[in-house]
């Protein structure tokens, strides 16, 4: 009689790259996780090879940036911005983004939805990363899909569903 193997079945699927700064700006406040806990929240988010840069800031800052780019004049909890590859150091399909996370807005909103600080962090590091990659949440059947990746993404670091 054969035997089952209770493996999973290898996949031909290799683990991105990621190349990742960290940027912790005057005022932003305390990042609450370390270096590699943000890189594991990434890398569980990236589906291509990427140079990423995490960059955490103050109210000020986030609003400039939120005024600047997206003409509202508030500071916003995470702004993803995509770069089209310019430099032969990329790959065809790789990702070159920044991701700026506003730390007193996250704690505020946080502290408002009762959610660990760890958690809403991770949510938002998910979701910008996301849109590093082109997902967005214009329209009802895209922000339904995104929302549910990004579910799925946390559900690997238990953390509960962040529209629930």
């Amino acid at each position: 009689m054969p035997t089952r193997s209770t493996r999973p079945a290898s996949t031909s699927r290799r683990r991105p790259r990621l190349r990742l700064s960290v940027q912790l700006a005057p005022r932003a406040g305390e990042c609450p996780v370390d270096r590699a806990q943000l890189r594991r929240w990434t890398l569980a988010a990236l589906e291509r090879d990427a140079d990423l840069t995490l960059r955490f800031v103050g109210r000020l800052e986030g609003r400039r940036l939120n005024a600047q780019f997206r003409a509202r004049d508030y500071a916003t909890n995470v702004l993803t911005f995509a770069y089209p590859q310019t430099s032969p150091q990329h790959g065809a399909a790789a990702i070159v983004a920044d991701v700026v996370v506003c730390l007193p807005v996250l704690a505020q909103e946080a502290r408002a939805q009762r959610k660990r600080l760890r958690d809403h962090l991770a949510h938002l590091v998910v979701h910008g990363v996301l849109h590093a990659q082109g997902m967005d949440h214009l329209t009802p059947e895209d922000a339904q899909r995104m929302e549910q990746r990004e579910t799925q993404i946390l559900a690997r670091f238990r953390i509960a569903d962040p529209y629930r």
